[in-house]
């Protein structure tokens, strides 16, 4: 719990939150697959902390996330229960086309008190909007994510993309079509992986 705080910079109400998180996935996950069974052995980590590491990414003016695919809550749960006590005006909007996983979010909103809005559609059909900040795990390759991303962004927009040991390759292609700032950024929970933040989307050809 010590290391989680200090690393973190969170009260212990926020840790609590969180593990009232991890016990409710636990039980939801008898009923539904929200996440992969092979993950819930190690889950505080593949899951918890390392959404949690995505939080000093997030500039402190910011006021409206999009978490894109958002699954069981990674990384967007945790980050509003993360923002509880540090940026409580940040809205997190969670897009989520499964259904049974949109239940589960709700729940875990009601159990955290968590500024977030739990959005069933896909994001292709979502009304126009721009946002401050976009993230997304685990969703689909960068080049793909781009192209979702895009009409939600507007100049300052910061995209924080965690990805695995091809983010190389998924970089390389991504630049076929588009033009970026990214910095690229070590995981604490992956020697192999890296956490990409994205500024300044264009598409090539546009101006």
């Amino acid at each position: 719990m010590k290391k989680f705080m200090d690393t973190f910079d969170v009260s212990r109400e926020t840790f609590e939150l969180l593990k009232v998180y991890e016990s409710s996935l636990a039980e939801w996950q008898k009923k539904f697959n929200l996440v992969s069974n092979s993950s819930l052995a190690d889950g505080w980590v593949r899951h918890f902390v390392d959404s949690a590491q995505l939080f000093q990414y997030i500039p402190q003016d910011a006021r409206v996330l999009l978490d894109f695919g958002s699954g069981a809550g990674f990384p967007a749960m945790v980050l509003a229960i993360m923002a509880k006590e540090k940026t409580p005006y940040l809205k997190f909007k969670l897009i989520e086309s499964i259904g049974k996983k949109t239940l589960y979010l709700n729940e875990v909103a009601k159990l955290s008190g968590a500024n977030v809005e739990i959005i069933n559609d896909r994001i292709e059909k979502l009304p126009p909007q721009k946002a401050d900040v976009i993230t997304s795990r685990a969703m689909a390759s960068l080049n793909e994510l781009l192209n979702y991303t895009y009409r939600f962004v507007k100049p300052e927009t910061v995209c924080i993309f965690p990805k695995g040991q091809k983010y190389k390759d998924e970089l390389i292609e991504a630049e076929k079509n588009w033009r970026f700032d990214c910095e690229i950024c070590d995981s604490k929970t992956s020697n192999e992986g890296k956490i990409l933040i994205i500024r300044k989307l264009k598409r090539k050809g546009d101006k």
